[in-house]
């Protein structure tokens, strides 16, 4: 069982910056992929990004690409969205999911625990 807490989100003007956290308990988080989902108003989940098990790979929506990075950090349980350049079109809320093949996917359906959500919002 894995659980996993956002933290970070936030109301940002256009062209600012946030970086989301998120925290997973357990002690097999080393093996898991994580990525990262959003929802805004009306529309359904899509797919941000994901790390792979041990952070040597990394995968992007075209939506985010060069502006979003994933990250983790394998000891403190913790894996991190850093977005920069935001527009409003990025307001969502915003969820991390843990895949315990431990090699991500684009599908939401692969991922086996989720958080609780952040909001981002952007204001023009």
């Amino acid at each position: 069982q894995v659980q996993l807490v956002e933290s970070g989100g936030g109301l940002v003007q256009a062209g600012g910056s946030l970086r989301l956290s998120c925290a997973a308990s357990g002690r097999t988080f080393s093996s898991y992929a994580m990525g990262w989902f959003r929802q805004a108003p009306g529309k359904e989940r899509e797919f941000v990004g994901y790390i792979i098990w041990s952070g040597g790979f990394t995968r992007y929506a075209d939506s985010v690409k060069g502006r979003f990075t994933i990250s983790r950090d394998n000891a403190k349980n913790t894996v991190y969205l850093q977005m920069n350049s935001l527009k409003p079109e990025d307001t969502a809320v915003y969820y991390c999911a843990a895949d315990s093949t431990g090699w991500g996917a684009t599908i939401s359906a692969r991922y086996d625990y989720w958080g609780q959500g952040t909001q981002v919002t952007v204001s023009s």
